[in-house]
């Protein structure tokens, strides 16, 4: 039986060789995975026997990771705002930068008991939705997408996270065919991660983003700005009088954005940074007057 020292060793070589950043702590995850434990066991017991069926397991694991297949498409699963969410083909792996727009809603709202409207454009693994309604206990949310993949996987997340009985996930093309029936009151909290990335620009993209992430929920046309011109004018017109859109950008689109915002009726309220100082989050009101 193999020591998993020695196999987190011999993978680590070979998933640098393949190019992959960060091989050893990869191989230390998949080698849990492959295990059934918490990762942090095979830093404290090094020497963990590992059964020839996990071996063979984790194998594969290290193959498909050598092929630049990431950590959490091999793993089905990805943690966010300290939540587990499922991936399909279908949904943008979520990310920590993501993470900025949920820490501006709770900046804006800071009364955690309001009985919310929340609109998640794009909702994808509905890991934006998902989060603001676990941190708000009376509100409500709706996400929208347009692949039905994508749908069945954010609605399978609301199951089980606990959270269906207050999100529903619908199938639909940004904001066609919401507004009026079947809307009710407009929203106090918008949400939206659109595609923002040059088109030109996503085949140079890392492996695990280009060959992974769908197409759709990365490409925003030529200049990057095409779903927020389809999307800002929904935004004004679904947004509450009082209430507060957040999107996120790609780096250096805060002012193109704002710009586009502004010809439909809303004003930038703040820019918000993620860890590594880029604008991440423009959050939106309507313009007085």
């Amino acid at each position: 039986m193999t020591q998993a020292a020695a196999l987190l060793r011999d993978a680590a070589v070979r998933l640098e060789a393949a190019g992959v950043e960060e091989a050893r702590r990869d191989a230390r995850l998949l080698l849990a995975e492959a295990l059934g434990v918490e990762a942090h066991r095979l830093i404290l017991e090094p020497q963990t026997n590992v059964p020839p069926a996990a071996a063979d397991r984790f194998a594969g694991f290290v193959a498909a990771r050598a092929a630049r297949v990431p950590v959490s498409r091999i793993l089905g699963r990805r943690e966010f705002w300290g939540l587990t969410f499922r991936l399909s083909p279908a949904t943008l792996d979520p990310r920590p930068d993501s993470e900025t727009l949920v820490e501006a809603v709770l900046k804006a709202f800071p009364n955690r008991t309001a009985p919310l409207r929340v609109l998640d454009f794009g909702t994808g693994t509905g890991c934006l939705l998902l989060a603001v309604l676990s941190e708000y206990p009376n509100a409500t949310g709706l996400g929208i997408d347009k692949a039905e993949d994508a749908v069945a996987t954010a609605s399978a997340n609301a199951v089980d996270l606990g959270l269906a009985g207050r999100a529903e996930i619908r199938l639909g093309d940004w904001g066609q065919g919401l507004g009026g029936q079947g809307v009710g009151e407009p929203f106090d909290i918008i949400l939206s991660n659109p595609p923002y990335i040059e088109a030109a620009v996503v085949p140079a993209l890392a492996p695990e983003v280009a060959r992974h992430d769908p197409l759709l929920a990365l490409a925003g046309g030529a200049d990057g700005l095409d779903a927020y011109r389809r999307l800002l004018p929904d935004v004004a017109r679904l947004l509450a009088a009082q209430g507060h859109a957040f999107l996120e950008l790609g780096q250096g689109q805060a002012a193109d954005v704002a710009a586009l915002a502004q010809q439909c009726g809303l004003m930038q309220r703040a820019l918000h940074a993620d860890l590594a100082g880029i604008a991440r989050c423009l959050e939106l009101v309507p313009r007085i007057g």
